[in-house]
């Protein structure tokens, strides 16, 4: 026990002596000091100078959008499917941005079908699609008030006739202006 008592306090006498420095307390650190700089003088201006009209032209982003949806406002569906095609995604997403551009616009979504099929199926999937196109647009930042999905299933066709040509025309969603 005296042994390891006396090994401790020799190691501690140890650590001590190696911890002896060079550095003087009493001595101060050299301290550069600078002088602050002189502000630098506003260059003098002319009031008396008219300034220059911009350039730039101001752009009506609502109008534009306007103009570029107005022939394209409809979206078009396979055969007893309800599944965006990828062909319309630029159509909708120019619609959403028009709808984002502007909150005070709003959209109903109408959703139709071919005559094939009875007539509480072909309202509900109307409404599907109606549904399918509102929700890619809700996908895309528009306001779920700002679009209404309402089916018309195969009570307003498109196109007369029986036939795949008139039936396609038939399977869509009209996006109309409230």
């Amino acid at each position: 026990m005296k042994l390891t008592r006396f090994a401790l306090t020799l190691i501690a006498a140890a650590a001590l002596a190696g911890c002896g420095s060079t550095v003087k307390l009493d001595e101060p650190a050299p301290v550069e000091t600078r002088q602050p700089e002189a502000p630098k003088p506003a260059p003098a201006q002319n009031t008396a100078q008219a300034v220059p009209e911009s350039k730039v032209a101001t752009i009506d982003l609502n109008a534009q959008f306007t103009e570029q949806v107005r022939d394209k406002r409809v979206v078009y569906f396979d055969y007893d499917s309800d599944v965006v095609k990828e062909e319309y995604r630029p159509l909708v997403d120019l619609h959403a941005k028009r709808l984002n551009n502007n909150k005070k616009l709003a959209l109903t979504l109408e959703g139709h079908t071919d005559e094939r099929g009875g007539r509480e199926y072909n309202l509900a999937l109307g409404q599907r699609r109606a549904e399918a196109v509102s929700k890619s647009l809700t996908l895309l930042g528009v306001g779920a008030a700002q679009v209404e999905a309402v089916s018309y299933g195969k009570e307003r066709l498109a196109a007369q006739g029986g036939g795949e040509e008139a039936w396609a025309k038939n399977r869509r969603v009209e996006l109309k202006d409230k």
